[in-house]
Formats: C-alpha cells, sequence, structure tokens
C-alpha cells in the first residue's frame, strides 16, 4: 500500500509556460507524479510555449521523453469532456486512452461536462451510458482506467457521482474524487469520498480558502483549482486517515494555482503521511 502526492500542471498556468516548463518545476519541488492536461488540435497558447496543455495530435513519447527527463511520472491525464456530446467526447477519450496507454498513466480523469439544456434527465444517462460503453471498449484493451470527477450539475452530489461512475459495468470505470469540488457543491467530502472508496483510482487534493468557501459554497459545481493544502477548509489528515484505514493505494493530485502553494502543499501532505502512517501502524486495529 502507498499513498503519494502529486501535483496537477495546473499550478503553472499563472506563469505563462508551457507543459516542459511545469514538468520541470514539479520535479525542482519534489514531486515525482505529475497530471498533464490534454486537449485537441492546434491551440494557440500551448504552440507558443505559454501554456501547459499537451496536444494529443504530437506524439506521446514527446511527452514521455519530458517526463523520463525529469524523473517523474504521470499519476493520470486531465481529460475533461462532454459526456452527453458523443461526437466529442468518444474520440477525445479515445485518443487520451491511447495517449495514457504509451506513457504509463494507470487512468484518465473526466467529468460529465455542462449539461446540454436540450436534453431531459433520462437522455442524459441514455446518452452518457453510450460515450461510456463506447470508450470503455478502447480502455479494456489498454488497461486504462476512466475516473469520473465531481465537477459539473450532475456529479457535484455523491448520488450523481456513483451514478455516473456505475452507468457501464467495467472494471475500468472508476472515480477521481475530488474534495474541493465536492466541498464548493454543497457536499461533505469526507462521506462523498468514503462512498466513493470502491471505485476510487485518483484523488484531487483541492483545498477550499475560508473566503472562497464563504463566498461560492453550495453556488458552484467546482473551482478550477484550489488554495494550498492545509491553508484551506479541507482536513487533510482525516483524508489521508480514510485512505490509509481502507487500504487504497494511489495519488494525491494537487490542483492549486501557484508554484508556492504547490510547494506547500507537498510539505503539508508528506508531513501528515508520514505522521498518520507511522500512527497508524503503531496503533492496535481495535483501539481505531
Amino acid at each position: 500500500m502507498s499513498i503519494e502526492a502529486g501535483v496537477n500542471l495546473e499550478f503553472i498556468r499563472c506563469e505563462d509556460k508551457p507543459f516542459a516548463a511545469g514538468v520541470a518545476c514539479a520535479a525542482e519541488l519534489g514531486y515525482r507524479y505529475v497530471e498533464p492536461m490534454v486537449h485537441n488540435g492546434r491551440e494557440l497558447l500551448s504552440e507558443a510555449g505559454y501554456f501547459h496543455s499537451f496536444s494529443m495530435d504530437n506524439d506521446p513519447l514527446e511527452m514521455k521523453e519530458v517526463l523520463d527527463q525529469y524523473g517523474v511520472a504521470a499519476s493520470g491525464l486531465s481529460a475533461h469532456c462532454p459526456l452527453m456530446r458523443p461526437e466529442i467526447s468518444v474520440p477525445y477519450l479515445e485518443k487520451a486512452i491511447r495517449l495514457a496507454a504509451a506513457i504509463g498513466a494507470p487512468v484518465v480523469n473526466t467529468d460529465e461536462g455542462v449539461r446540454p439544456s436540450w436534453l431531459d434527465d433520462a437522455e442524459c444517462f441514455q446518452i452518457m451510458r453510450y460515450t461510456l460503453r463506447k470508450v470503455l471498449q478502447v480502455a479494456e484493451r489498454y488497461g486504462v482506467a476512466v475516473a469520473i470527477e465531481p465537477h459539473q450539475s450532475i456529479t457535484k452530489r455523491t448520488e450523481g457521482l456513483l451514478k455516473v461512475a456505475t452507468l457501464v459495468e467495467s472494471l475500468f470505470l472508476k472515480i477521481n474524487y475530488d474534495t474541493g469540488n465536492a466541498f464548493l457543491g454543497g457536499e461533505d467530502p469526507y462521506r462523498g469520498l468514503e462512498a466513493a472508496l470502491p471505485l476510487l483510482a485518483h484523488v484531487h487534493a483541492k483545498d477550499i480558502s475560508v473566503r472562497q468557501a464563504e463566498k461560492e459554497k453550495g453556488k458552484v459545481t467546482g473551482t478550477p483549482v484550489g488554495c494550498a493544502c492545509g491553508e484551506g477548509v479541507v482536513d487533510w489528515r482525516r483524508v489521508v486517515q480514510m485512505l490509509f484505514r481502507a487500504k487504497w493505494s494511489g495519488v494525491l493530485s494537487v490542483e492549486c494555482g501557484t508554484p508556492k502553494q504547490a510547494a506547500d502543499s507537498l510539505a503539508h501532505l508528506r508531513a501528515i503521511m508520514a505522521d498518520v502512517t507511522e500512527g497508524e501502524t503503531r496503533t492496535p486495529a481495535a483501539a481505531r
């Protein structure tokens, strides 16, 4: 069993740097895992070196070379797309799965996307089931999981998240639990995480500042990035203890907005993980 800290490359977006610079910075900070963002086609800012997203039209081994150069691995790919738009999401996710397999990433993280206003409830789930059934055929061939994240109108609630993550019977349909999105969506993130544990493949370690919590809780379905872990409302000791006791192995991928926050998050999470591991291994199970 191993719980590791990683970082989503969103932390470098504030500096207008390219993918390789984000990986280099993450490695310099001490991270061993990163979560790259991918996109289709050609995007001006990325092409000019001002944005960290990686085009899936590039050779996947180009990404792997950068990761290997800095001695880090990909915990997963950030590949968000509208599941209720199969004409977009099916080819996008299939391409992301093949890229993930080429670089050794075990999971592709996504969410249901913004719900089209012209779909009723029944149609939403029928279309998502079709999309996931088609995409999971590719996921199963390549051995890469597709993980649903709480991030939009349906998955912001644990009930909706679990419904989407069980639309298709497959060992490769999983959950990427985002603590910050769940909190802002009005959920208890600890209860939500506990409910997600049987399907949990990846975690977004997103903390929410007190100021943002007071302003947005219950009014939004999520947020791109949070504050440094340990500086917001999430109790990371409780999160790590839950994962440790469940014998879960995987990566807590920090989602924050600056390199400073990424550095502070890593220090905070490492201290907690070391302390929890030592404490849990010394405490008899009957006493917990």
